[in-house]
């Protein structure tokens, strides 16, 4: 079994020009595996210009503004093949692909969702946060049994014969005033932040991606 992983950093790119990449490598994959070809795996990060994307659990109601509001305010918006409801990606925020095969990992499913949160849940400790898990949503939670309790990382990802796309959202510095068009993944009884908003100060995204990467490979155990 390889855990051999490609990293690449795609920088600030479109929502769509990404979503057409993963795809095809998420086909490469699943190709070599009918084949029972060993190929390598991949881990993108990116950043995206402000876009909406709704996954196929979704609802349009959670969108709050009108398709002819987003457009003004040059807001993409996509209906897309992950699992999960409507989310916000746009600049400041730290996006990331992992496109692998979870068999090579010797991963389900859930367990590869809960080794994602757990990436994030360790980089944040190293800026003295304490994130958590909350019972019955997927991604990464603060004061979750307290009275603000707030989401800093949606995740949502799409698997097909264990080979995965699609995947986490985490909020660095990102302007939170988009949220307020939506209701993000859904939720209306809880709030949204960003590493930004905690710390009181932005953050250098490259030092973030770094310690991504680290806890990428001691989570999964990938050879970037």
């Amino acid at each position: 079994m390889t855990k051999q992983t490609i990293y690449k950093d795609l920088k600030n790119i479109s929502y769509k020009e990404a979503w057409g990449y993963q795809e095809l490598l998420f086909n490469e994959l699943l190709s070599a595996k009918r084949k029972e070809v060993v190929s390598n795996n991949y881990l993108l990060f990116c950043e995206h210009p402000p876009v909406f994307t709704l996954g196929k659990s979704g609802t349009e109601a959670n969108l709050l503004m009108s398709k002819d509001f987003l457009e003004k305010q040059g807001i993409e918006y996509f209906k897309i093949n992950r699992g999960g409801d409507i989310t916000f990606h746009g600049p400041g925020q730290i996006v990331g692909y992992p496109i692998i095969d979870l068999e090579q990992f010797e991963m389900g499913v859930k367990q590869y969702i809960h080794a994602l949160e757990q990436v994030i849940i360790k980089t944040l400790s190293d800026y003295n946060i304490k994130s958590e898990r909350l019972e019955g949503s997927t991604g990464v939670w603060l004061d979750t049994k307290g009275k603000n309790p707030r989401k800093i990382c949606a995740i949502g990802v799409r698997a097909s014969r264990y080979v995965t796309m699609h995947g986490f959202a985490f909020n660095i510095n990102t302007n939170m005033e988009y949220y307020s068009y939506i209701n993000p993944c859904g939720i209306t009884d809880k709030t949204v932040t960003s590493l930004q908003q905690e710390i009181g100060k932005a953050i250098d995204l490259e030092e973030v991606k770094t310690k991504l990467k680290n806890y990428f490979v001691e989570v999964f155990g990938m050879e970037l």
